[in-house]
């Protein structure tokens, strides 16, 4: 039996919705597929009809993303659902571009809202344990600080060992340092913890508006993998 759902990756960068199908196999054969979340949403036939520049008479529910006129009151949003499958039995969704954060392809369900003491996440996409279970794995970029070193000594603000301030004759302000002294983690870096703030759940609703965005260089590779931790010093050094 085959299920037709529309998705959408809310809260990305890039919002994107299509229409996949999802076999009831086992977990670890459905985890294996990779689904095109851009697949409809670039429909040339939809683009087509959204394209409001070609047009000689452009109505008011068309303009905004209601969809409706700008008189209506009793506007609801859309329906959004969340009915993902349990973590280890969801297919996974292509990248929108490179280097974009993979959403979130399955139930968050009891894992929500992520703290720094309790992350449920790390179970699974931690490196040492993501390939056993099919996750995927937290990227280097996460175990690395690429924040100045900061520090008060002596009563003066020193940010990868100078002194911040024009008066001081050493740094005139933080955006003099180019790029700060890289450093590597055996652990998962702090300013990560907070997963759910650049991955997103999946929700079948469609997206407001169709989208013609294409990325650049989107390789089979870079459609489930990352290369971001040798992209961070790109075009600074």
């Amino acid at each position: 039996m085959t299920k037709v759902i529309k998705v959408m990756a809310i809260g990305s960068l890039l919002a994107a919705s299509a229409l996949y199908s999802a076999d009831n196999a086992p977990a670890a054969a459905t985890a294996a597929k990779v689904i095109d979340i851009n697949a409809k949403v670039a429909d040339p036939a939809r683009i087509k009809e959204e394209d409001l520049g070609n047009k000689k008479v452009v109505s008011e529910e068309v303009l905004g993303l209601r969809k409706t006129t700008l008189f209506k009151e009793d506007v609801k949003p859309a329906d959004v659902k969340y009915d993902r499958p349990a973590p280890g039995a969801a297919p996974k969704f292509e990248r929108a571009y490179v280097n974009a954060p993979p959403m979130i392809p399955h139930s968050v369900d009891g894992l929500l809202p992520i703290t720094k003491d309790n992350n449920q996440c790390l179970g699974c996409h931690m490196p040492d344990v993501a390939k056993g279970v099919g996750a995927t794995p937290i990227p280097p970029s996460h175990f690395t600080n690429y924040r100045p070193t900061t520090v008060l000594k002596n009563g003066e603000l020193m940010k990868e060992g100078k002194k911040v301030g024009i008066q001081k004759g050493d740094m005139g302000n933080v955006g003099d340092i180019k790029l700060a002294k890289v450093k590597k983690l055996n652990h998962l870096y702090q300013g990560r913890f907070n997963c759910s703030q650049c991955h997103a759940p999946q929700a079948n609703v469609q997206t407001a508006v169709a989208n013609t965005f294409k990325s650049d260089g989107m390789t089979a590779e870079f459609k489930t993998h990352s290369n971001l931790v040798n992209m961070m010093d790109d075009g600074v050094q």
